[in-house]
């Protein structure tokens, strides 16, 4: 059995991505964690995939959970499996990640979404290479090697008490810290060459007829804050919109929500807190406090409807659009934006599942 039944799909050519591919060289077949950081789209997943294949575990099960994924009470159970009877639905026992990843290693994808309780569990596993299941007494051991990711700078979570110091000194044997697409230009257009042709193929035509000059500039220029991942996309769905597959790709679809006809929050807000002019008022003196608080107070201003009205229909779709904000606001941060609405992680885990948003929150 070959090591390499993976594609590898590790592309580049940059200094800073050659540096990591040199750095994952080396932490591969040291038996310790590996704390991998990186924005989203960077291919941090890419990298413990080929952490573990350079391994000498390489033959062993290799195991991937993304921890922001599942409530925290799932969490627990799928790391550290269950009793039979240890809660409702528990109808027989169950065994967790580090269980069934005895021998091989586990990659834990967005591990600053977890919580204090499992951060202390997983402190145990790295320190004593064992643990309880949930709702057990007796330990169980397991031979584990731990890879972690995340796109949030750990330390800072350790200053504000959300993140164990003691477990992320555990944790950072070694960090892996992965240049984002915009410190990589001159793979850019290696990589959407690679992402072109393979789209060729599933499109089934002859051949891919290059980029235009127009789409280089394009590519080459745009800042990519989904990185990779986006990069890909755009690829994508700019050649499968190209009409001659004959001619080379000159229109880079960059934003797929662009249109004239799109409607917009900050348009509608806008013309909603608009008074009439019958009804401004020229600014005074005595009047620029009242003004100025009364301003705070217009985005929370009721908006007027036309009734009769679907009440639960409308409160959904206005906590839909709230939350879409937030996470757009926060870059897609779960954490970020759940402080951004004032809920706490979990409760905006439970309205994501709620309004099947999970897939739209870049999980």
């Amino acid at each position: 059995m070959s090591r390499f039944t993976k594609k590898d799909n590790l592309i580049g050519q940059a200094s800073s991505f050659l540096e990591v591919l040199d750095h994952v060289s080396l932490a591969a077949p040291i038996e310790k964690p590996v704390l991998i950081i990186g924005e989203r789209g960077t291919g941090k997943e890419l990298i413990a995939e080929r952490i573990h294949f350079l391994s000498k575990r390489w033959e062993q099960s290799y195991l991937k959970l993304n921890c922001a994924t599942l409530a925290e009470s799932v969490l627990e159970s799928e790391l550290f499996g269950h009793e039979s009877g240890s809660f409702t639905g528990a109808s027989k026992r169950h065994e967790g990640r580090f269980e069934r990843a005895n021998g091989g290693t586990l990659f834990l994808d967005e591990l600053a979404n977890t919580s204090l309780q499992v951060q202390e569990k997983l402190l145990n596993v790295i320190e004593y290479g064992q643990f309880e299941r949930v709702g057990g007494s007796r330990p169980v051991k397991t031979d584990v090697r731990l890879i972690c990711a995340t796109n949030e700078d750990l330390p800072t979570l350790v200053e504000q008490g959300t993140f164990r110091a003691d477990l992320l000194d555990r944790l950072a044997f070694d960090v892996i810290t992965l240049p984002p697409l915009r410190h990589r230009q001159e793979d850019i257009l290696v990589l959407a060459e690679s992402f072109a042709i393979n789209m060729a193929r599933q499109l089934e035509l002859e051949y891919f007829g290059g980029f235009g000059s127009k789409a280089k500039q394009i590519l080459t220029s745009y800042d990519w804050p989904g990185n990779v991942r986006e990069l890909k996309n755009v690829v994508e769905r700019s050649l499968y919109r190209h009409d001659n597959a004959a001619l080379p790709l000159q229109k880079i679809l960059l934003d797929p929500f662009e249109s004239p006809y799109r409607p917009t929050q900050s348009i509608a807000s806008s013309v909603r807190a608009q008074p009439p002019a019958s009804a401004q008022v020229p600014l005074s003196t005595e009047n620029v406090a009242s003004q100025t608080q009364s301003t705070a107070t217009n985005a929370e201003s009721p908006v007027k409807h036309s009734f009769p009205l679907d009440f639960k229909q409308t409160s959904e779709s206005y906590e839909i659009e709230m939350i879409k904000q937030a996470l757009t606001s926060a870059q897609f941060s779960q954490k970020k934006a759940a402080e951004q609405l004032g809920v706490t992680y979990h409760q905006l885990r439970g309205l994501l599942k709620k309004y099947n948003l999970l897939d739209s929150s870049n999980i």
